[in-house]
């Protein structure tokens, strides 16, 4: 699990950079969760730049169908919540988190 930012360049900051004018950048988030053995996208959510990780993980768990079985879940110091271990908790998952920092 894990997420990345990106800009979104629309007409009217095409249209800055060509004659000067201001820019209004827009940013996105796409939170991804990844089969690592397939690399198959399993889990996707884009919201706006200002919504953090650890809240969305839940909301990609609940992407992948009860009947898959998820055995384990890796993710970055930002997923490493109280919140977080909750919605992994299941005896059978692995949960990996590295380190904050």
């Amino acid at each position: 699990m894990d997420s990345t930012g990106i800009k979104i360049e629309g007409e009217g900051e095409w249209n800055a950079r060509k004659q000067g004018g201001p820019k209004q950048r827009v940013r996105r988030k796409i939170h991804i969760g990844i089969d690592e053995e397939t690399l198959d996208v399993r889990a996707v959510e884009i919201t706006g730049s200002n919504t953090g990780e650890a809240p969305m993980l839940l909301h990609r768990l609940n992407q992948i169908p009860r009947d898959q079985e998820i055995g384990s879940v890796t993710a970055d110091g930002a997923y490493n919540t109280r919140r977080c271990h909750n919605a992994i908790h299941c005896p059978a998952v692995h949960v990996y988190m590295h380190e904050r920092g």
